[in-house]
């Protein structure tokens, strides 16, 4: 399941927020998440290191924020963060399992979605590919608010090739 979705939301908390935090890197996690996905398109290069995967994520624990987006996207929220991607790194193909719903929820067997929404308008060298029904996308000049909504099925890659950092939302939680 992928669609697109477009909100209208107070972007200037996430976007002032102080992205001073640690390197954090999915590359250390995502050759083990799925290794069938790897052996699909070769194996994943020991060359992707926290040299080129480097992410700085805040968590939002705010549940105003939580509430409001969950209202804005019909789901039922779990988690809220906000990633700034620099330039030069990439987040490696990787499809979202929803690891902190299912270990809070093991039980709920609802549909699982992660809401992944642009905080800017598009920049060039900021880069999102997805891949829906066997062809890939790779969508550019989109507006701030606008991104997709998808399940754990959707393969899904991130890379920063401009100059200026990349800033997206993740809402994850429950299809309503």
């Amino acid at each position: 399941m992928i669609r697109p979705i477009s909100i209208d939301f107070d972007w200037d908390i996430f976007l002032n927020a102080d992205y001073n935090v640690p390197d954090y890197s999915c590359a250390t996690h995502q050759k083990s998440d799925n290794p069938s996905l790897y052996e699909k398109f070769g194996l994943h290069p020991d060359t992707y290191n926290i040299h080129n995967t480097t992410i700085h994520q805040i968590w939002w624990d705010d549940e105003t924020i939580k509430t409001n987006l969950g209202n804005l996207l019909g789901i039922d929220v779990v988690s809220v963060s906000t990633i700034e991607q620099p330039c030069g790194q990439t987040i490696t193909i990787h499809q979202d399992f929803f690891y902190k719903i299912k270990e809070q929820f093991p039980e709920d067997t609802r549909t699982h979605v992660r809401a992944n929404i642009f905080l800017e308008d598009w920049k060039f060298g900021h880069i999102l590919q997805y891949e829906a029904d066997g062809e890939w996308y790779c969508p550019t000049h989109w507006k701030q608010g606008e991104g997709f909504m998808w399940n754990d099925q959707v393969a899904h890659l991130s890379g920063n090739s401009g100059f200026s950092p990349k800033y997206t939302l993740q809402v994850s939680g429950f299809l309503k």
